[in-house]
């Protein structure tokens, strides 16, 4: 019964019937068991084309099966080969494969021609195809007298190299002695004949070594022609010329070629200039991923040529003297090549089957068949077997019908020979696919379970799932001839046993697989893109997630290769670091996770930056007098876009050694057009700037020497200015030897006076800077200017500046001094300016000197230090400021020039008013007793004025740190001590001491002091070193009233505990700071100038109240410091400036005493309660 020819693939149906496949009776994709009989198949053979080395025994290979063992034999040249006749000869056991030992004995040659093997069996004969066996050849060439060739420069020429005809043909290539290739460029390139070609020559091309080399690589071996000699004689014109075709020949040209070899078309011009050749395809275009260029475009290649690609090609030579073109017609002929090789038929008796043998060529190839190695026409008849054409139809096959047929199909290129058998055979099904195999596949991917199979009639195949052996209804499920099972999207449902069936009439077989399905692997953290400078350090990232079950392996590989074996490298987990990175560490990393089955990978690119390399090849082009081009090569960028080059130049001539700025251009650019100076000897260096920072200099250009010509400008900075009297003193910058433009640099100095009609005096000097011109009128304005010079001519005319001559000192004091005095420490002058003509300079400004030379208050005339003040320009007036008050002082006034100070005007006296004074230099307390203290003190430092009164303020504190009544007293401004009486017992005193003038209150000084508790020598409570306290030595521990004193003592404390306990639990807390302000002395208020001084001066730490911890001296005495005024800012000498109209407009930044802790302005008295904090 013949079998349906099924689809090659077939799904399942949705519905419910069992899923069968009827497969096909052509089984192409399974193999015969080799337990079964079947016809001898060939496996191995050599090539058709066999070229063996002669040095080595020749191998012929022939290697088949079939069951029985087929048995070898051979034809040389069509007539049996009688392996057993030669000794040479020998077959491998179990193979038709021949072995011939020539190197013991026998030429290579002996054995050259055509082999064919046949291998046979009962079920009939196949044969290999015809095989071609050469022996290869790397001839000598033959000995040749070469004569030297002697040309002229610009002539073409060609070097013929025709090399001996070797099996297979030789490589050709040209080499000097030394064994170094010969440079080829457009002008010099090799032919596809190994011939030299030379559109045009040079004189460089002059030499004695001319080599060409024959490669034999079958033999390994070089053969070498005789040197040829050239000799290139320069001419003193050479005649430009248009192109001409050194090769192909004349206006066309045709080529054959055959279907998929490599059409190489070439086309060689010469002329002068060397030409440029392009190719176009004149009735299409050229295939754009199968064309290549070659020989600098001169030969035109395209692989894999087809019957599409006949047609004409066109070569163009082009120069600038015209063009010539040449036609090549291509044409593309085929050898055979199959369409459809006919497959092996297995057949069961009585069934039906067909040979089919496609091929095609051009020309048409020409289809014929062997039975057993046999013409079919010659064979013996079968009356199962039919032949048309290139198809052989089988009806009703008996067991008889088996053999091997071959198919030839030949033309005038080639032929192609397969062998196909018909085995008729009645064989149940087997399933050859091995029982209980695993399959193991990732989700969502194909899974494809086997079931090969056999059998004769070909077995229908049927797949089921689970152990119930329940029938596949699904439709994702695929069918293929060969009995595979293919699951398009497995899924974790799709794990289990699966049994596929084959049935035939003569029986059935079945078999279990079983598949599992297993989680994706996945990169989860990919490695990233990164940019790292040279030198750095990177890191890649690659975290994988996987089937728990899969164990995979992180695999890291640069450019799709292993990384470099470097230490630099460093792979761990799931990171890789790359140390010190290198320029060529740049490129694409890639992470592959691998497992059993499958794998996953992810790149990232590693861009290695820095600065760019050095531009090189530096040109100096198009050199004229003032300009020349420069050109370059850029260097590496290194990754990072070049965004300009810088051009230093140096000037070997003046400045050796040092490197200036020149100018910018783009990153775009490789040439500058330069500006140049004349008489400098450049050197130029080009650095390439990039986002990360400039690269080295290049090497230096060229040097290029500028002509000399005149300076192109004159001397800077110039001034004229007297150092004596009667000179005047032009000086100037001279030119450096850059700006020189020429030797013998001088300078040509012109002065006369610019209020007056004199000519212009000159005089020429040579490189210098200054010039003095003696004998001129005091103060004198002078037009000046100063012309540079060189042994060329003379700079542009300079500009006129003006000078002056010498200064000498002025000879009028300043009139009209007089003084108002503003205040106490202030004072205003005045004074009539002196005439301009006086000054004999330039105007500097007006100096005070005064000084203080009288104490109103002692009368004692002593001569203290002068003080000075500068004010600048032509000011009238000007502030005194720091003044002492109550002080006598004497000015007076001098103009100011370049020179110095003019004479002073007549001195003028004047007094400054009463101050307050300064607080009491130190203030003790003495002597307490019971009820009285003594007080002792310094007068104040500064009095400032006479003293009318000392005032005293005192006032207790008591055990709750509350001030009491505040006590005001005067005090004789000539006493020093002063005792208090009728104080109360055992209680601290706050007191407040301070000095009078007329003018006011002066700074005050404070102190604390205890009185003692009793006479019976109770130490009060320590107050600090150096308090003093009053101890009577009375013996009184044993009188009674003492003792009932002690006890009323003790109650009172008692009730006052109690009270204090009462008002703590109502939460009431007496304010000490208001009660301070309460009884704090209302006269005491911060003290203010109102006699003119600069704003108020009020110490921080006056309104401080007493810190624990700090103690006055042990002395009780509290200094101050001197004070100090200063002029600073207010005149110039001291930094100090005024307005016009005299006002201070300066800093007062003199230095002020210090107040005692205790002792300043303010209005408040300081707090009891940290008055007591400090006593231990």
């Amino acid at each position: 019964m013949q079998l349906k020819i099924m689809p090659r693939r077939k799904r399942l149906s949705a519905g419910r019937t069992p899923l069968i496949l009827f497969l096909c009776q052509i089984i192409s994709a399974l193999d015969v068991p080799l337990d079964l009989v079947q016809p001898p198949t060939i496996t191995q053979q050599s090539p058709k084309d066999y070229i063996i080395d002669p040095r080595e025994n020749i191998v012929i290979q022939c290697e088949a099966k079939g069951k029985p063992p087929p048995s070898f034999s051979w034809t040389r040249n069509g007539t049996h080969f009688d392996i057993d006749k030669d000794p040479l000869v020998t077959m491998k056991p179990g193979s038709g494969t021949l072995t011939i030992n020539i190197m013991s004995e026998g030429k290579a040659e002996t054995y050259e021609g055509v082999y064919q093997c046949t291998a046979r069996n009962e079920r009939g004969a196949a044969i290999s195809n015809n095989i071609v066996v050469r022996p290869s050849r790397s001839p000598l060439w033959t000995k040749e007298k070469l004569e030297p060739i002697t040309l002229r420069n610009g002539q073409s020429l060609i070097l013929p190299c025709r090399p001996p005809l070797g099996l297979p043909p030789p490589i050709i290539f040209w080499m000097d002695n030394s064994f170094q290739r010969l440079p080829q460029s457009e002008r010099v390139s090799q032919g596809l004949n190994g011939d030299l070609y030379f559109s045009n020559v040079l004189p460089e091309d002059t030499r004695e070594d001319y080599i060409c080399y024959a490669r034999f690589n079958h033999t390994q071996t070089i053969q070498q022609k005789q040197p040829i000699s050239v000799k290139v004689i320069s001419a003193k014109s050479n005649r430009e010329r248009p192109p001409t075709f050194l090769t192909p020949e004349g206006n066309a040209s045709h080529k054959e070629e055959l279907r998929g070899n490599v059409l190489s078309l070439e086309c060689i011009a010469e002329g002068l200039p060397t030409p440029v050749i392009y190719w176009i395809k004149e009735d299409g275009t050229l295939p754009i991923n199968r064309t290549f260029y070659r020989n600098f475009k001169k030969t035109l290649q395209i692989i894999q040529v087809s019957e599409a690609d006949s047609g004409n090609y066109q070569c163009i030579a082009k120069n600038p003297l015209g063009a010539i073109h040449h036609t090549i017609s291509v044409t593309v002929k085929a050898a055979p090549y199959w369409i459809m090789a006919p497959q092996n038929l297995v057949l069961s008796p009585g069934e039906d089957g067909r040979l089919m043998c496609g091929a095609n060529g051009n020309p048409k190839p020409k289809i014929s068949w062997l039975s057993n190695g046999v013409p079919v026409e010659i064979a013996p008849d079968d009356p199962s077997r039919k032949i048309d054409g290139d198809t052989i139809i089988f009806s009703n096959v008996q067991e008889r019908s088996s053999a091997v047929y071959q198919c030839n199909a030949s033309n005038e290129y080639g032929y192609l020979l397969a062998n196909a058998f018909v085995n008729v055979l009645a064989e149940p099904p087997r399933i050859l696919t091995s029982a209980n195999t695993l399959y193991q596949v990732i989700a969502d991917r194909p899974a494809l379970l086997d079931c090969a199979f056999f059998g004769s009639p070909l077995p229908t195949i049927e797949w089921f799932k689970g152990a119930k052996g329940s029938a596949l209804r699904e439709d994702i499920y695929v069918l293929h001839e060969n009995g595979t099972l293919e699951i398009p999207v497995a899924q974790k449902d799709s794990t289990g046993t699966y049994t596929c069936v084959a049935r035939n009439k003569l029986g059935m077989a079945k078999n279990e697989v079983h598949l599992e399905i297993k989680d994706a692997t996945r990169i989860i953290k990919q490695p990233e893109y990164a940019v790292m400078q040279r030198g750095g350090t990177v890191s890649f990232e690659c975290k994988v997630k996987h089937d728990h079950t899969l164990i995979p392996t992180i695999t890291w590989l640069k450019d799709n290769g292993e990384l470099p074996n470097d230490g630099r490298f460093t792979v761990d987990k799931d990171h890789l670091v790359v140390a010190d990175v290198r320029d060529d560490d740049g490129g694409t990393y890639t992470c592959v996770a691998n497992t059993t089955l499958d794998n996953v990978s992810a790149s990232a690119v590693l861009s290695v930056v820095d600065v760019p390399n050095p531009p090189f090849d530096l040109e100096l082009t198009d050199q004229l007098d003032k300009s020349v081009q420069l050109s370059w090569t850029p260097g590496n960028d290194n990754n990072s876009p070049i965004t300009k080059f810088i051009i230093e130049y140096e000037d070997a001539m003046h400045e050796a050694g040092l490197w200036h700025h020149q100018t910018e251009v783009s990153g775009m650019q490789t040439t500058a057009q330069l500006k140049l100076s004349p008489y400098v000897n450049y050197s130029f260096r080009v650095m390439a700037v990039n986002s990360l920072g400039r690269s080295l200099p290049s090497e230096a250009s060229e040097q290029y020497l500028t002509k000399a010509a005149e300076p192109d400008t004159n001397p800077t900075a110039v001034e004229g200015l007297g150092s004596e009297p009667d000179n005047l003193v032009i000086t100037w910058k001279p030119l450096n030897g850059f700006e020189s433009n020429g030797p013998g640099l001088q300078y040509k100095v012109s002065w006369r006076q610019k209020d007056g009609d004199d000519e212009w005096t000159s005089v020429v000097v040579a490189n210098v800077s200054k010039y003095i011109v003696s004998g001129t009128p005091t103060f004198v304005p002078y037009l000046i200017k100063v012309q540079a010079l060189n042994d060329v001519g003379f700079a542009p005319e300079p500009a006129v500046v003006m000078g002056h001559s010498g200064e000498d000192l002025p000879m009028v004091a300043p009139g009209n001094v007089h003084v108002n005095v503003v205040n106490s420490t202030l004072a205003e002058v005045h004074w009539d300016p002196v005439p301009l003509k006086s000054i004999r300079g330039h105007l500097q400004g007006y100096r005070i000197y005064y000084w203080k030379a009288q104490s109103s208050s002692k009368r004692n005339r002593r001569h203290l230090e002068k003080k000075i003040l500068t004010f600048q320009g032509s000011k009238t007036h000007g502030m005194l400021p720091g003044l002492e008050p109550f002080s006598h002082y004497t000015l007076n006034v001098r103009v100011v020039n370049g020179k110095g100070e003019g004479p002073a005007s007549p001195d003028r006296v004047f007094n400054t008013p009463e101050g307050v004074p300064s607080a009491p230099s130190s203030l003790k307390i003495v002597n307490p007793t019971l009820d009285s203290l003594t007080l002792e003190w310094d007068p104040p430092s500064r009095p400032n004025g006479i003293l009318t009164e000392y005032t005293l303020k005192y006032q207790p504190i008591n055990s709750t740190h509350e001030l009491g009544p505040l006590v005001d007293l005067k005090i004789p401004a000539n006493k020093t001590r002063w005792t208090l009486k009728n104080l109360n017992f055992s209680t601290r005193y706050k007191f407040y001491f301070y000095a009078q003038t007329a003018a006011g209150s002066g700074s005050q000084i404070t102190e604390e002091a205890v009185t003692t508790v009793d006479e019976a020598g109770i130490p009060p409570p320590d107050v600090g070193a150096g308090k003093a306290m009053a101890s009577r030595q009375v013996d009184i521990a044993t009188q009674g009233w003492f003792i009932g004193l002690m006890c009323a003592v003790a109650l009172l404390i008692l009730i006052l505990l109690i009270v204090c306990f009462i008002r703590r639990n109502k939460g009431g807390k007496y304010p000490v700071k208001e009660k301070e302000d309460a009884h704090a002395d209302p006269e005491i208020q911060p003290m203010k100038e109102d006699d003119g001084t600069f704003g108020e001066y009020s110490d921080a730490e006056d309104h401080k109240p007493l810190k624990k911890g700090s103690r006055t001296p042990s002395d009780r005495t509290v200094k101050k410091e001197d004070s100090d005024d200063s002029l600073v800012d207010y005149g110039e000498g001291v930094n100090g400036q005024f307005n016009e109209d005299g006002s201070f407009i300066g800093q007062y930044s003199g230095k002020k005493e210090k107040e005692p802790a205790e002792g300043n302005e303010s209005s408040e008295a300081p707090s009891p309660v940290n008055a007591m904090n400090s006593f231990v």
